[in-house]
């Protein structure tokens, strides 16, 4: 394995690596892969259930029974105090333009209801759905261009699905880029901060990029093969991809500054780095991967799609800093350090003195003091979990405002609010048709049931709930509108449409959590069994790991409701948070533990731990800055979700970065002394009581 890793800076190798590259690069580009990647990009909600859900097979029921999937377009006039004739009159104009004016639709626009007060309108047509965003997009936008404002005291609203779906469509093409810039851009500062030369940077900086780029492109091989990726999984991959490559690049450099020290040859420094350094690397990144890998498990396929691209995007992450990276320090001179050039014999990173030293020591006086209080403030910090609320929906989902929200909003003053997005009922026997509307318009919180299509191969209801359609209120009406339209219809009448399909992706949703989370704690044990070859320290370091995501958790909650005034918590949060903390978490505890074994092999446990972070403090605390910032820029973005997420795991990796691994597991490894080993031979070697 570590002859492996040293080949790509061999003296004809090197050449090679950086020549392979830099050829892949050009060739993604030539073919325009990652604009293929961003165009495969599936946004639409009932895309991430899986086939076995009703609201799934709901949907390709009713294709079959109308002929296509249709996205209703929905636009809402009012006025308080009454429609006066000059509105009307405006409608009339409006329906006439929108039929000459937009392409795209399936059917022609029209009035199809009035409000009893006579304050609103609504103006329906629907768009047959390609699965391309821009047959959605185009023909929404041509409507909104139309009609949508407000005029002397007259609002004109666009919602419906079809709204919805195009306002999610161009929050999410606008963030890609906007993402890697803001990203790139973070990285590229903080990479000057932590290196201090003009030069050396750029390196790193390169490597991530190029990593990115193949990340795309191997992305858009993966939809090719059926995976589905949506916006929010992009985003995410550009944040991994960023983060952890970035960590790599520091740890490998810090290694390769510190031989630079020992030895003239930059040849051999890199060697003995990628040979000390590249096993950790290999060993978080392989960690990270099961892991994320783990999420292919998952029900929902947003969820289970995120898994093989995310892990992909921490290969090629990996991939380039053990390759490229290495490659190209070699073949450059060691001025790229300038204005720190490491000579031999010059001053570096001291495992006997130091700030991390420093604090090591003092831990070292009290460890058990020390991983109590620890712990004390983690669990104050779990305190927050009380404050979880899933009430976060699609139409809170938006941090901006969005047309479709809004017109949701004028809709629910002058009708029932599941007027917008009725739940969609498809009755296999005609003759059922009328027990079933009858059964379900008897369930409380439904307003009222009518007929969409019929023929002879089945009947199509649309029952329109008396709560806004994307609201737990709604989502909680679904199992009695299910219990009363199979007694009715039998168990082959399916009930669909767009609160069904948040239904079920809830529903999924835990389902995944009980299943996923249990997976990833043991296949992570096992990795960490391998690396440390211990059983003890494993437990140790998982339970550290979990108890700081339950706490960053906690302080993620009260902040979505105290900080940022969210209406509550969107309910994947937990599951991806535990899957990038966990993973993340723990790669800062291998990169300190991998260490303090190898210095334990020659100094024993105690002063082992005390090198161990006294060497790694610095690099391993700049590596969480950096994965914390570029998380963090996901809560920039006009998604709650993104923002929860990078709320969270930005705090996470900070709290693991400057807690967890810098206090509470140094302290607890003093602690406990050489048993931290057990059962391996570690644990029988003397423990001298001071460092040698």
């Amino acid at each position: 394995m570590r002859s492996l890793l040293v080949l790509p800076v061999g003296k004809r190798a090197r050449w090679v690596v950086v020549a392979l590259w830099f050829i892949a690069m050009f060739a993604i580009f030539a073919t325009n892969i990652p604009g293929k990647f961003a165009e495969a990009e599936n946004n639409e909600s009932i895309s991430y259930l899986p086939g076995s859900a009703e609201a799934t097979r709901a949907l390709e029921a009713q294709k079959e029974l109308t002929g296509s999937e249709e996205a209703p377009i929905v636009i809402v006039y009012r006025r308080d105090g009454g429609l006066t004739p000059a509105d009307q009159q405006r409608i009339k104009q409006d329906v006439k333009e929108l039929n000459t004016g937009v392409d795209g639709t399936s059917e022609p626009f029209k009035v199809t209801q009035q409000s009893r007060d006579g304050t609103a309108v609504i103006v329906t047509s629907s768009i047959t759905a390609t699965g391309e965003g821009e047959d959605l997009l185009d023909p929404v936008n041509q409507a909104r261009a139309i009609a949508s404002g407000s005029f002397g005291g007259l609002d004109v609203a666009l919602t419906g699905p079809a709204g919805y779906a195009a306002d999610s469509v161009e929050v999410f093409e606008s963030i890609n880029g906007t993402l890697f810039a803001a990203a790139f851009g973070l990285v590229f500062v903080l990479l000057i901060l932590i290196y201090r030369s003009p030069f050396l940077l750029w390196l790193p900086l390169l490597a991530v990029g190029f990593a990115e780029i193949a990340a795309r492109a191997a992305g858009y091989g993966l939809t090719e093969m059926g995976v589905t990726v949506n916006g929010q999984s992009s985003s995410i991959l550009s944040v991994l991809v960023l983060g952890a490559g970035t960590d790599y690049a520091l740890l490998l450099v810090a290694r390769y500054r510190e031989e630079l020290r020992h030895r003239e040859s930059k040849t051999e420094s890199m060697q003995v780095a990628l040979r000390s350094a590249g096993p950790a690397i290999l060993a978080s990144g392989f960690t990270v991967i099961a892991a994320l890998l783990c999420l292919s498990l998952a029900e929902l396929n947003s969820t289970a799609s995120m898994g093989p691209i995310a892990a992909m995007g921490i290969f090629m992450a990996m991939l380039s800093m053990l390759t490229l990276l290495p490659a190209m320090l070699v073949i450059l001179p060691r001025f790229v350090f300038w204005p720190r050039v490491p000579r031999v014999g010059t001053g570096g990173v001291d495992a006997e003195h130091g700030p991390w030293r420093r604090l090591g020591d003092r831990i070292s006086g009290r460890p058990r003091t020390v991983w109590i209080a620890a712990l004390v403030v983690l669990g104050v910090m779990c305190l927050g979990l009380f404050n979880y609320d899933t009430g976060l929906t699609s139409s809170s989902g938006f941090r901006d405002d969005v047309e479709a929200v809004e017109g949701e909003d004028l809709l629910a003053k002058s009708f029932p609010a599941g007027a917008n997005a009725p739940t969609e009922i498809v009755v296999s026997d005609p003759a059922q048709a009328k027990a079933v509307s009858t059964a379900v318009g008897e369930v409380d919180g439904v307003a009222y049931v009518r007929t969409v299509a019929s023929t002879p191969d089945g009947v199509l209801l649309n029952a329109v709930l008396e709560p806004e359609p994307y609201s737990t209120d709604a989502f909680d009406l679904i199992p009695g509108i299910r219990d009363a339209a199979h007694e009715a219809g039998g168990e082959e009448t399916l009930v669909g449409g767009g609160t069904a399909v948040e239904y079920d992706i809830r529903q999924a949703n835990t389902r995944d959590s009980k299943v996923i989370v249990p997976i990833v704690l043991i296949v992570v044990f096992l990795i960490l069994i391998a690396l440390l070859r211990s059983l003890m320290a494993p437990l140790v370091l998982i339970g550290t790991v979990v108890v700081s995501f339950f706490a960053a958790l906690g302080v993620g909650f009260v902040a979505s409701d105290v900080l940022f005034g969210f209406p509550g918590v969107d309910p994947s949060i937990p599951l991806y948070a535990f899957v990038f903390l966990v993973a993340l978490g723990i790669d800062y505890n291998i990169f300190l533990m991998a260490r303090v074994r190898e210095e334990t092999e020659e100094f024993g446990t105690r002063e082992g731990m005390l090198r161990g972070l006294a060497v790694t403090g610095g690099v391993i605390t700049s590596a969480g800055i950096v994965l914390a910032g570029t998380f963090s820029v996901l809560a920039v973005l006009p998604l709650v979700f993104l923002t929860q997420l990078g709320f969270t795991v930005a705090f996470g990796v900070l709290l693991d970065t400057f807690l967890v691994r810098s206090v509470l597991v140094p302290a607890l490894t003093l602690d406990i002394g050489s048993k931290i080993w057990w059962p391996s031979a570690l644990a029988k070697k003397p423990d001298p009581t001071g460092p040698k």
